[in-house]
């Protein structure tokens, strides 16, 4: 993957978008990436992704309660949940 500054992106723009055509472009800042620049095309098939993956663990959910196989919770338990999945998620993306 093609790394580039900030200020190179913004001086050379029409390149950056030629690049990402090609393949994905991290835009740094201060030597730390901040953004990934990619083809639309690319950009659709992880959405594709995500939700395939989101309609396979909505299945997966249902399927369970299908089964009976489910807790209760009050409000202050789901929001413990929320919470809990929230930082999970950030714990994966920062992989």
């Amino acid at each position: 993957m093609t790394r580039i500054s900030a200020n190179a992106a913004k001086a050379r723009f029409g390149e950056l978008l030629d690049k990402a055509r090609r393949e994905p472009v991290t835009i740094e800042k201060h030597g730390r990436p901040v953004a990934v620049v990619l083809s639309t095309e690319e950009y659709e098939e992880l959405e594709a992704l995500k939700l395939s993956q989101l309609r396979a663990e909505v299945g997966v959910g249902l399927q369970a309660l299908d089964q009976g196989d489910f807790v209760e919770v009050d409000a202050g338990g789901l929001q413990t949940i929320v919470s809990e999945v929230k930082k999970a998620g950030r714990k994966k993306s920062a992989q």
